[in-house]
């Protein structure tokens, strides 16, 4: 063998290992990503204010005009107390009332931005989202658009598995009611 030949390494061996390639970041859940998008579209709301609004000085006040800000490009038809069909669940012909954000994608934006906001150093006692003055917006919200669209908004009841109501009914019967004296 030739002393000065020179040995060349491919990049796999075993004396000189490739260089570790970093693993891309895991994937974001659909949650984790919608939550990301709203976060940079609140902080770009609070940027684009006159004066722009650094986020250690957001309160609710700039919460409730970002929820009436996002208003207008909303996809649900709220009719107007003047309208024909107001109160008509399934109107029979358009009209000119306006679309709004559906009180049900409000309230998850708010709890979104709610989690975003702690996870961004902020404290949950200083939260604007989490004030009173947001569940009273979303309450009124929810409370309009259920009396334009005439259909009432019922929490659907937990639906109690026959067997497991049966169980309880006859754990009821066995055990022995104490005896008053």
């Amino acid at each position: 063998m030739n002393p000065s030949a020179t040995f060349m390494f491919s990049e796999g061996s075993a004396s000189n290992p490739p260089p570790p390639q970093p693993r891309p970041p895991p994937q974001l859940s659909r949650y984790e990503s919608q939550k990301r998008r709203d976060w940079n579209t609140f902080c770009q709301y609070l940027k684009n204010q006159r004066p722009s609004v650094p986020l250690s000085q957001c309160n609710c006040n700039h919460v409730l005009e970002f929820l009436r800000y996002l208003d207008q490009f909303g996809k649900t038809k709220v009719h107007l107390h003047g309208c024909v069909f107001f109160g008509q669940p399934d109107p029979p012909a358009p009209c000119t009332c306006p679309l709004r954000q559906a009180w049900g994608s409000l309230d998850a934006l708010v709890g979104r931005l709610r989690a975003a906001y702690e996870e961004h150093d902020g404290s949950p006692e200083t939260n604007p989202f989490g004030n009173g003055s947001i569940r009273v917006y979303l309450r009124d919200v929810k409370e309009s658009q259920v009396k334009a669209r005439g259909i009432p908004y019922k929490k659907k009841k937990k639906k109690i598995n026959q067997q497991n109501k049966a169980q309880r009914d006859e754990q009821q019967i066995r055990t022995p009611k104490p005896q008053l004296i």
